[in-house]
């Protein structure tokens, strides 16, 4: 394709994705379809393009102020992330002239704002918590592309195993520092087609994601909730952990994320899980299994804001208002959940959001209000299930992960026992 083409797709992606009405991995997406004759590396420039100029877009779209011409070009210039020959074909002189001259802007003399590119409500409690070094430090990792991460299935291989596949197909990949399950792999490669992954040995989830099932540890024959099991990338880890014994149930409202979690059930070789759509948190099926669970996970509806380096458009698509009503859903679902566990059962209520309104202050209210769970300290049971370095995951009790510091997605975790 040449370049002025490509240039042009470029700036049409980016209008529809700016739009910020749908997620952005789904517009992108549906452009690809639309233009069904892109190669690999058109795809890779147009998808990298456009997620850098929404990880950027405050200081992108304040620089692109002093050009000419459509803003949704001047975005794809600024934030072009193929090769710097093909977008220099594709400008003509003035826009030469213009981007040699933002070039030379020293980005650390912007406005604050400009600087950690995230909304004022998402970075004053944030600040708040962390002081503002290491605020910055975190908006930074924020504004990187998340690495690859893997999850071993061990019913069908050990780690070592798996990455001497992946090795073999000339991957890189070096064990997850915290989840002994887990696989970092370099760059975005082709997966699908690989016979590791194909095989159902090995899973995508990101280290985090893989925590949360350790923190939760079911065991051998147990009765298990995943409450909010999404597509089941928590659903698979656990029901590996059960050594595909007991009785693991998938729950979602959506049917069509459960649709999703059936293909990746098929290469996992479970046979323990059961799969189930609620109506709402207050089903019959709920009902039905009241005090007869050992453990339940809560990865709860959330803002998604610590997966900002995967989702960078949610910082713009969310809002305070759209936290608020999480919120009560958040504390809604968490007590109708609670009620599945019998005496001595375990609940883990879990968040990728990096906000405290989603997090300790749902947790704290949930103690308060349930005398009858006993907080349990994340560290030690994170310590039990032979994860290293578990105090560096944990703040006041609570799994905390961050991605500056723990190279993760943004995840908290809270434990309780019934007594």
């Amino acid at each position: 394709m040449h370049p002025n083409a490509l240039l042009d797709l470029s700036a049409e992606l980016l209008r529809a994705v700016l739009k910020l009405d749908q997620p952005a991995d789904a517009v992108v997406s549906a452009f690809f379809r639309r233009q069904g004759k892109l190669g690999s590396r058109e795809r890779h420039t147009l998808a990298e393009t456009t997620y850098h100029v929404l990880r950027q877009r405050l200081r992108l779209q304040h620089l692109a102020q002093s050009g000419a011409g459509p803003m949704e070009r001047r975005l794809a210039i600024l934030g072009w992330q193929g090769a710097e020959n093909l977008l220099q074909v594709a400008l003509t002189p003035p826009e030469k002239q213009w981007l040699q001259q933002v070039r030379t802007i020293d980005t650390a003399t912007l406005a604050d704002k400009l600087r950690h590119n995230l909304p004022d409500w998402v970075a004053q409690p944030l600040r708040e918590r962390l002081g503002e070094e290491e605020f910055m430090t975190l908006a930074r990792a924020l504004n990187d592309s998340a690495p690859l991460d893997l999850r071993v299935n061990l019913l069908k291989a050990k780690r070592e195993e798996a990455l001497a596949a992946l090795q073999a197909a000339g991957i890189e990949a070096q064990p997850t520092p915290y989840s002994p399950w887990g696989l970092r792999v370099q760059g975005k490669p082709a997966l699908n087609r690989l016979e590791v992954f194909t095989s159902g040995a090995v899973e995508v989830q990101d280290e985090g994601s893989q925590l949360l099932a350790l923190l939760l540890a079911p065991k051998r024959s147990e009765m298990v909730v995943d409450f909010c099991a999404g597509a089941g990338g928590k659903t698979l880890a656990l029901g590996a952990a059960m050594r595909n014994t007991g009785r693991l149930y998938a729950f979602d409202v959506s049917g069509s994320r459960l649709d999703a979690l059936k293909p990746r059930l098929a290469r996992s070789g479970l046979s323990n899980v059961y799969p189930a759509q609620l109506a709402h948190e207050r089903d019959e099926r709920v009902k039905r299994l009241s005090g007869k669970i050992d453990r339940v996970l809560v990865d709860a509806p959330c803002s998604g804001l610590g997966t900002l380096r995967r989702n960078p458009d949610l910082k713009w698509r969310q809002s305070p208002q759209a936290v608020q009503e999480l919120r009560a859903k958040q504390a809604t679902i968490l007590a109708s959940a609670a009620r599945l566990l019998k005496s001595g059962g375990r609940l883990v209520y879990a968040t990728c959001s990096l906000l405290p309104a989603e997090n300790e202050d749902i947790a704290r209210e949930f103690s308060a209000a349930h005398p009858d769970f006993e907080p349990l300290d994340a560290a030690a049971l994170l310590a039990q299930a032979q994860v290293p370095q578990a105090e560096a995951l944990v703040s006041e009790g609570f799994l905390r992960l961050w991605p500056h510091r723990h190279a993760t997605d943004g995840f908290f975790a809270a434990a309780w026992q019934r007594r």
